[in-house]
């Protein structure tokens, strides 16, 4: 098996048996995937002999069988299930966390975050209130990359040295100020792998939607048939650009919310 560099993989909140998720629209529960298909992942992954590790392991990695493994938000379920799950195959991964949202319900409180990070986990920064950064001014910005930072490094009493982008919206200021700020790495969510001569500071990542096939989570982890995926995703940020993340969002939940129903 050839594989096409390291897959990082994004996942979202893990949906449980009668406990809601934290958001009920369409395009958020995409990306929510439910306890039993993140638990099959896990064994794939095992059985074919990949290491699941964090993102300051990834950055470093020159084995053909890693794949890094990311969560984005900082949903309770980071704590009540992922974990576990992923201590059973000794697997690690980076948890980008909303630094604002702690404490909300359905997100990690202070001292779950702390128990995440005393069980191993890297935890890496989600921005201070998930706010589109490419919406922003440069002094907002750094609000949103500096302030979650600093307040996640002192919850945890370790360097936060990685960020992801809300909503994968990802543009040259937000890696110049990321690099201002001490981090070492910013995750987007455009499709791809990474290897040891990628820009650190403009990651791509492989996002696990609910009802991912095992054929197709086994591609994307071999790094296989993401041309098509990166053709689509590319359609998207068009979109995206012409009409402006807010409208473009607007029009998503519509018609995720129509296709729901039909």
């Amino acid at each position: 098996m050839v594989q096409r560099g390291i897959p990082y993989l994004m996942y979202h909140e893990i949906e449980l048996a009668g406990r809601p998720v934290v958001q009920n629209t369409p395009g958020y529960v995409r990306y929510v995937i439910n306890e039993k298909e993140f638990s099959d992942q896990l064994k794939w992954l095992a059985s074919a002999g990949f290491e699941g590790v964090n993102v300051t392991t990834a950055l470093g990695a020159t084995t053909q069988k890693v794949v890094a493994i990311t969560f984005d938000d900082g949903c309770e379920t980071d704590l009540l299930t992922a974990a576990p799950l992923l201590k059973d195959h000794s697997f690690n991964a980076t948890f980008y966390l909303v630094a604002g949202f702690l404490g909300r319900p359905g997100f990690l409180s202070t001292s779950q975050v702390r128990a995440l990070k005393d069980l191993g986990f890297e935890i890496g920064s989600h921005s201070m209130t998930h706010s589109y950064l490419r919406q922003l001014n440069d002094s907002q910005l750094r609000a949103e990359l500096f302030e979650s930072k600093d307040r996640l490094e002192q919850l945890t009493g370790s360097k936060v040295d990685h960020f992801s982008c809300p909503g994968g919206r990802w543009d040259s200021r937000v890696s110049a100020i990321a690099r201002e700020a001490g981090y070492v790495s910013v995750a987007t969510s455009e499709i791809g792998t990474n290897s040891t001569t990628s820009d650190p500071y403009h990651l791509l990542r492989l996002a696990i939607l609910r009802g991912t096939s095992s054929e197709s989570f086994s591609s994307m982890c071999r790094g296989e048939g993401l041309a098509l995926r990166r053709i689509k995703s590319a359609i998207l940020d068009g979109a995206k650009d012409f009409l402006g993340d807010s409208t473009y969002d607007r029009l998503r939940t519509r018609v995720l919310g129509h296709a729901s129903h039909n």
